[in-house]
């Protein structure tokens, strides 16, 4: 256990931090399972409205440092090939 100052609030930034990207991951994950389940029952147009929100959802988590930059890139790539790949 951290016994100096420093590393005592440190711990409790890093808690804070934790819980916080945690929240952002699940978020981003649940937008994804949507997405998928749209692509695999409807219509395009719902699809790309679900994609829309993924996309910014999955964005905020790169920018915040929560996802890798090209982790993000690769799921929002993913995610349009699913949705293209409804009307072909």
């Amino acid at each position: 256990m951290a016994y100096h100052k420093s590393a005592l609030k440190r711990a409790r930034q890093n808690e804070d931090r934790r819980l916080r990207n945690k929240a952002v991951k699940t978020s981003v994950k649940n937008i994804v399972k949507e997405v998928r389940l749209v692509a695999g029952e409807s219509s395009k147009e719902a699809g790309m409205k679900k994609l829309d929100a993924a996309k910014s959802k999955i964005d905020k988590a790169a920018k915040k440092g929560v996802l890798h930059k090209k982790t993000a890139s690769r799921k929002i790539s993913r995610l349009s090939n699913l949705i293209n790949a409804i009307s072909a």
